[in-house]
C-alpha cells in the first residue's frame, strides 16, 4: 500500500476503498470460520490456535462488541474476527465495527504519508 500511496498513478481514494474492503472480507472470511467451521479448530490449517481464541473470547466478555474497533491491530485481530463469528455476533453488527476500525486505520495511514 506504502508503495502505491506514494506512487502519482494511483488515487488515495480508490487505494482506500480497495484496502478497506479487502480487509473487511479478510474479517468476513475470519467471522465466517468462527460461525460455521469452529469445529475444524484443532487442524493444523486453522488461521487461529485454540489459545488465541480463547483471548479474543475473554477481550469480548469483558469489553463488549466494540472490541471489534480492533480488529485491524495484529496478532489480534483475527482471533477477534473470529470469537465475533463464534458468539454470534450479528452480521451488520460485526461488519460495521470491523469497517470502521479498518477505515480508520487506512484513513491514518495514507494521512502520514507526504
Amino acid at each position: 500500500m506504502v508503495a502505491a500511496a506514494l506512487s502519482a498513478e494511483t488515487s488515495r481514494t480508490a487505494l482506500f476503498l480497495a484496502a478497506t474492503a479487502g480487509n473487511v472480507l479478510g474479517a468476513l472470511a475470519n467471522f465466517a470460520l468462527g460461525r460455521f467451521a469452529i469445529r475444524f479448530e484443532d487442524r493444523r490449517w486453522f488461521p487461529v490456535s485454540r489459545q488465541a481464541r480463547q483471548k479474543a473470547e475473554t477481550l469480548f466478555a469483558r469489553f463488549g462488541r466494540p472490541v471489534l474497533l480492533f480488529s485491524w491491530l495484529p496478532i489480534v485481530g483475527d482471533p477477534l474476527t473470529l470469537a465475533a463469528g463464534l458468539l454470534r455476533t450479528p452480521l451488520l453488527v460485526f461488519l460495521a465495527y470491523v469497517t470502521i476500525g479498518k477505515a480508520a486505520r487506512y484513513a491514518v495511514l495514507l494521512w502520514l504519508m507526504p
